[in-house]
C-alpha cells in the first residue's frame, strides 16, 4: 500500500489473513510453505507472486533476528504492531477501503520514517531493521525520526550479531537505489560503516557500479562473501584504478567493463573510455595478422612459454601504433627483436 499510495510502480503486493497457513495451502493449489514457517504462504497467479501471512503475534526472538515463537491471532490491529515501520502499517480491505491504525498515512506525507511502538525494542528484537530503516529512507529519499535514530544508536553494536550475507543483501539493496549517495551519508553520519565494518566507506563517491563500490570499500577476508566472478571482477578493478583508463594497453588487457567502472570511480566520462575501446587497433590477440605458427616457423623454435612473451611485445606494438597489424610486419619485427634471444 505504501507504494501504491505514493504513485510508485510495485510488483510486491503482500497479503494479510486471519485464515492458517493450513486452510491456505487448501485454497490456493499450488500454494508453498516456506521452509521456515512464519506463518506466509506464496502464490502464483498468472506468474504474478503473492506472499499470504497470517495475522500473528511474535512471542520471543533468537539471534536478533529471528521469531522463534508466534502465535496465531484474528486481530489486524495486533498484528499490525508487531510491524517495523508506520509506512509499512497501511492495508486496503476487499472493498479498497484504506485501513491506517496509525495515521501513517501523514508519515508518508512528512516522508518520514516512524518506528511502531518503541524504535528501542523494535530494533533489539531485529537488528537487520536498522538497515532496513536506511534502505527505506534511501529509496523513498525520507528523513529518519529522532526515535529511529536514537534505536539506532542504541542496538548498532547488535549488527556484528548478524551474518555478513543478510547484512550485505540489505547493503546491495542501499548500494543499487538510485539515490545510493544518501543511503551511504546515512550510514556514515550513524556511525554504521564501523559497526558493519566498511572501512572505507567514506571514500565511495560515484555509485554507478555495484561492483566499483565493493571494490573501494575492499572488505577484510572472511567478511562479506562474495561469487567467484565477483571477487574477481572486484580484483581486476582494484588493479586497474591507479592506471590510466584510457591508455590503449589498459584498455586492450582488462576490457571495457572492468576500465569503465574504473573510471566511474574517477568520473572519467564513459563515452571516453568507451570510444578509445573502440578505437583500438586489436581486440583481442586472435585480432593479430599472424598464427603461432607463423611465428614459430619463422624464428625457427618448438612452442614453449616464450612465444606468450612475444606476443605481449607484438600486442603492445601494435595498440600503441608502432607496428601495424599486418603479417610482413609482424614477421620483420619478430625476425629483428627475438632472434638473438632465442640464440
Amino acid at each position: 500500500m505504501r507504494d501504491h499510495l505514493m504513485g510508485l510502480d510495485s510488483n510486491d503486493v503482500d497479503i494479510c489473513t486471519n485464515a492458517k497457513p493450513k486452510e491456505l495451502i487448501k485454497i490456493f493449489e499450488g500454494a508453498i510453505l516456506p521452509a521456515e514457517d512464519y506463518g506466509s504462504v506464496t502464490i502464483y497467479i498468472k506468474n504474478n507472486r503473492f506472499e499470504i501471512t497470517t495475522f500473528r503475534r511474535e512471542i520471543s526472538y533468537n539471534d536478533y533476528r529471528r521469531p522463534v515463537e508466534i502465535e496465531y491471532i484474528d486481530d489486524l490491529k495486533e498484528d499490525i504492531m508487531r510491524r517495523d515501520f508506520t509506512i509499512n502499517t497501511i492495508c486496503m480491505d476487499k472493498n479498497k477501503k484504506i485501513i491506517d491504525y496509525l495515521n501513517a498515512r501523514q508519515d508518508l506525507a512528512n516522508h518520514l520514517i516512524k518506528p511502531v511502538g518503541d524504535a528501542n525494542y523494535k530494533f533489539s528484537q531485529d537488528v537487520l531493521r536498522i538497515l532496513r530503516a536506511i534502505r527505506f529512507a534511501t529509496k523513498l529519499d525520507f528523513s529518519l525520526s529522532d526515535e529511529i535514530i536514537d534505536g539506532i544508536n542504541k542496538n548498532k553494536h547488535l549488527l556484528k550479531k548478524i551474518s555478513y550475507e543478510r547484512k550485505r543483501e540489505e547493503l546491495d539493496k542501499i548500494f543499487t537505489s538510485p539515490n545510493a549517495k544518501r543511503g551511504i551519508d546515512l550510514l556514515i553520519e550513524l556511525g554504521l560503516d564501523k559497526e558493519l565494518e566498511l572501512n572505507n566507506l567514506k571514500n565511495v563517491t560515484n555509485t554507478e557500479s555495484l561492483i566499483g563500490i565493493w571494490a573501494i570499500i575492499d572488505p577484510e577476508e572472511n567478511t562479506y562473501r562474495f561469487t567467484n566472478n565477483e571477487k574477481e571482477l572486484i580484483k581486476l578493478v582494484k588493479e586497474v584504478l591507479p592506471l590510466n583508463n584510457l591508455d590503449p594497453y589498459n584498455l586492450y588487457k582488462y576490457g571495457l567493463y572492468v576500465n569503465s567502472i574504473a573510471g566511474a570511480i574517477k568520473n572519467i566520462p564513459k563515452k571516453d573510455i568507451t570510444r578509445s575501446y573502440n578505437n583500438l587497433v586489436i581486440h583481442s590477440r586472435k585480432d593479430l595478422a599472424i598464427s603461432i605458427p607463423e611465428i614459430l616457423n619463422c624464428l625457427s623454435i618448438e612452442k614453449g612459454p616464450f612465444i606468450k612473451t612475444i606476443f605481449n611485445e607484438l600486442e603492445k606494438e601494435v595498440l600503441y601504433k608502432r607496428l601495424k597489424n599486418n603479417r610482413k610486419a609482424l614477421l620483420n619485427y619478430c625476425v629483428v627483436n627475438f632472434t638473438s634471444e632465442i640464440l
